[in-house]
């Protein structure tokens, strides 16, 4: 506080920390474990992540690694450089953000609100990659001396949470809490706060992990899923998959697994009917928690780590169009949808790797027999079921015609399927109207269809009426 007599921070700074607890009133079951939020939104940069930033600044001023007037440099999905930018303003700091491309587009005009530089580089792509963010951000800080914040390994994060945001539940809750719910990105959050109320309750409490369903964290395999600021994904060329050294996996009981449906969902849920905006990290973090706490009692109590503002995603998970056009919104009643033209769906094909050979092709068509002709081809991602994220589908290969073309002996079985895959298609989300879709599809003949921002099959022209 300020040494004078106005009751005022002498800085924004000073305003990180101390979020409230707010009790779930309407969507947690009325007869099950109170369900506290820890309503990180409320940090002046909007996130958690605020928390780490302050701690690893602090750090590194201590251990002379960052000199005043530095430069900070930090490869981020976006809060942690917010949270980055705020203390460089604040102690004379310059700073340099990277971005991977899914970041939304709120948090890039954010950071340069604060004066950050923002460099964003393509995030699906292998760790070893020059172009990962990671590889990006390292290179920069060594080329211009900058101080590389790291979160991801850098000690001082969960030390951050170890410090304040444990502490701060235990208080809030008078040391009643039983289940501690956090999402798993870098894993600061998890693991010091975690770490900190097991050891204050003797072991009593309960940490669980929220995890995207297809992150790493959870058994997932990897593939890319559309919340942000959560989970490990793992490009497949990636040679080696190292996990953050924040995240210390000895502290987590156990990782809940939520689709990206259930999480961008359950956020929207939280606006309409609690009256919290909040990100879908927060989705997927409360989704957790309620699956938790349908198997506890009245004499249970969560807190679960809501980390962040839906006011970052408006043009993402609040944004009706954004949400059609990935296949997630079925709701159109003023004309009809893809689902009301193409009919009963096929069953969905599971991909196609660029790598495989046209007999790996049709066996793989033959096992899946309602899959439709046209099948989506990316990368080799072995023994994954289901169907491929569009983010990394790269082509088309129409089985059924390459059927005919071995039998007419114009293919062989062991030629690779590269020569007859087409190029990308337009994309169309299965809620959507006829109009929009006619018009994404354009010249093309076919069309993809997603559901919940996954390959669901494909529909031509003349389903469409075009």
């Amino acid at each position: 506080m300020a040494s004078d007599d106005v009751d005022a921070f002498d800085s924004v700074l000073d305003a990180i920390g101390g979020t409230p607890l707010i009790r779930l009133a309407r969507i947690a079951p009325p007869d099950g474990p109170r369900i506290y939020v820890k309503a990180e939104f409320l940090n002046p940069g909007g996130s958690v992540k605020d928390r780490a930033a302050l701690s690893m600044v602090l750090d590194a001023e201590r251990s002379g690694a960052l000199p005043p007037g530095g430069l900070i440099v930090e490869g981020t999905s976006g809060n942690t450089g917010i949270g980055l930018a705020i203390v460089a303003a604040q102690r004379g700091y310059r700073l340099t953000v990277v971005l991977p491309d899914k970041s939304s587009r709120e948090k890039i005009t954010i950071l340069r609100a604060y004066g950050a530089d923002v460099v964003v580089t393509p995030g699906a792509v292998p760790r070893e990659d020059p172009a990962h963010v990671s590889q990006v951000a390292r290179r920069i800080a060594e080329e211009n001396g900058g101080w590389l914040a790291d979160q991801y390994d850098n000690p001082a994060n969960p030390a951050a949470h170890a410090a304040t945001t444990g502490p701060e539940i235990w208080r809030q809750t008078r040391g009643r809490v039983t289940h501690f719910v956090a999402g798993v990105g870098t894993g600061g959050t998890i693991s010091g706060a975690g770490a900190h109320l097991k050891q204050v309750s003797d072991g009593r409490v309960r940490v669980i992990g929220a995890d995207p369903e297809h992150s790493v964290y959870s058994g997932g395999d990897g593939s890319p899923y559309l919340v942000e600021s959560i989970g490990h994904y793992l490009h497949p060329d990636t040679v080696e998959d190292l996990w953050p050294q924040s995240y210390h996996q000895d502290v987590v009981d156990r990782v809940e697994a939520i689709g990206d449906r259930e999480s961008i969902l359950t956020a929207r849920r939280l606006a309409r009917e609690e009256g919290l905006l909040l990100g879908a990290s927060a989705g997927t973090a409360v989704a957790a928690a309620l699956r938790v706490g349908a198997g506890l009692g009245p004499d249970d109590l969560i807190v679960v780590v809501v980390p962040d503002s839906g006011r970052s995603y408006l043009s993402k998970y609040y944004d009706d169009d954004w949400l059609r056009r990935l296949g997630f919104l079925d709701d159109r009643e003023d004309e009809p949808t893809v689902a009301d033209l193409a009919g009963p769906w096929p069953n969905p094909a599971p991909g196609l790797a660029a790598t495989a050979s046209v007999g790996e092709a049709l066996a793989l068509a033959d096992r899946h027999p309602g899959a439709g002709p046209l099948w989506p081809v990316g990368p080799d991602r072995p023994g994954v079921p289901g169907p491929p994220s569009v983010a990394e589908v790269t082509g088309a290969l129409d089985v059924g015609e390459l059927g005919l073309m071995v039998r007419a002996g114009v293919a062989r079985p062991a030629d690779p399927i590269a020569g007859y895959v087409t190029g990308p298609l337009p994309a169309i989300g299965i809620g959507e109207g006829r109009a929009a879709a006619v018009s994404r599809l354009g010249t093309h003949e076919a069309a993809w269809v997603l559901v919940d921002g996954r390959v669901a099959g494909s529909v031509g022209k003349r389903l469409l009426g075009s």
